[in-house]
This record gives C-alpha cells, structure tokens and sequence, in this order.
C-alpha cells in the first residue's frame, strides 16, 4: 500500500508541476503579448506626434515667411521715394536717378544694349533683368534712370500691382485719379509717371518713365 501510495502522489506532484510549467508559460506569453502591443502602440503615437510637429513647423514657417513678405512690402510702401519707386533686391530704383550705383547693387544683368541718344549727346542704355529692364540715358559725366519696364508678372510696383492684375485692383490700389488715353492709364508725381496699359480690364503692361522723356 505505500509503494501505490507513493506512485500516486509522484504521479500528482509531476501533473501538478507540469500544470504548473503549463500555466506559467500562459501567463509569461500573455506578458510578452501585452508588452509588444504596448511598445508599438507608443512608437505609433510617438511617431503621429512628431509628424504633427513637423507639420506645425512647417505651417508655422510658411505663416512667418508670408508675414515677413507682406511686412517687407507695408514697410517699402511706407517709406518716402522720389515718385514711384520700383524695388528689386532691396534695391530702390527712382526715375532720373544715378544709374551706376543701382546697376552695381543689381549685379550682372542677362542682357545689356546701347545706342546712340535722340535726345542727349552720349548713349542711351538697356539693362534686361528678370522680369524687368532699366533704360538710362546720359548726363554730362554719368548716366540716369529714364524708365524702369516690367516684363511680366514674377515682379510688381512696391504697392503690389502686376501684369494680369485686373484694372479694378489698379484702381483700388493708386485711386481713379489719373490720365486715360485709350488703352493707357497714367498716374503722376514727383515729375515721373507711373504707366499702365490696361486691355479687357487686364494690365498688359506697367512702366515708370522719368518726364525728362
């Protein structure tokens, strides 16, 4: 009877640890299971939160760049110029002007022509920039801005007019106060004009022009 007995309880005590082995090994996959969830549930909040930082960032950039640009312009409008003044590069150019030390402010244009003047003794000039082009015409010892022509819409006047703006923004930016010829509409001060041709109710053109012309 106690060697029975003796099986019986072996065979209870190895069921019982294998049961044991069994429902640890349970519980130790479940941990596992719930740590692996877990981490990547963070790795993926981590990651949704750094995007959306990014994302602001980047939002945030792209507000103080606008504010910066719309700045620039309210601050270059603001200032006091000789008539209408067009910027390029923070380079002020101002009709009758010195040519020199604004085409050396500009750097080397894409183009450069001249000609004999019609109405000066010397040579007018043609400097072809981006988007625009500077005419000059001579002096006794120096040359002089006589126009400034704007070629297309990559620039605009300092108040933020371009080519294929449409004549009721023209005229709510410098006002229904000028001289109409036809197609042509002028605006005038500081012995300079501010030219635009206007076709459709679309500016064609935009140019400043010295009234020494």
């Amino acid at each position: 009877m106690k060697k029975i007995n003796m099986k019986k309880a072996n065979v209870i005590v190895v069921t019982g640890m294998i049961l044991a082995m069994l429902t640890g090994c349970g519980q130790s996959e479940n941990v596992i299971s719930g740590e692996v969830n877990n981490s990547t549930n963070l790795s993926q909040k981590e990651e949704n939160a750094g995007q959306s930082q990014n994302q602001n960032q980047n939002e945030n950039q792209s507000q103080n760049q606008n504010q910066n640009q719309e700045s620039k312009a309210e601050n270059a409008a603001s200032e006091s110029y000789k008539g209408y003044a067009f910027i390029s590069k923070d380079v002020v150019i101002e009709m009758d002007a010195e040519a020199a030390p604004i085409i050396e402010a500009l750097g080397e244009p894409l183009s450069y022509f001249e000609a004999a003047s019609c109405a000066f003794e010397g040579l007018d000039k043609i400097y072809t920039y981006s988007g625009f082009e500077i005419n000059t015409y001579p002096g006794k010892d120096k040359d002089y801005i006589s126009s400034v022509i704007l070629k297309d819409d990559s620039v605009t006047t300092v108040e933020g007019v371009a080519i294929g703006d449409s004549r009721e923004k023209l005229e709510q930016v410098y006002g229904t106060e000028c001289t109409v010829e036809e197609n042509l509409m002028i605006y005038e001060k500081d012995d300079m004009k501010l030219r635009f041709i206007v076709k459709d109710g679309v500016i064609e053109a935009i140019e400043y022009v010295s009234n020494v012309l």
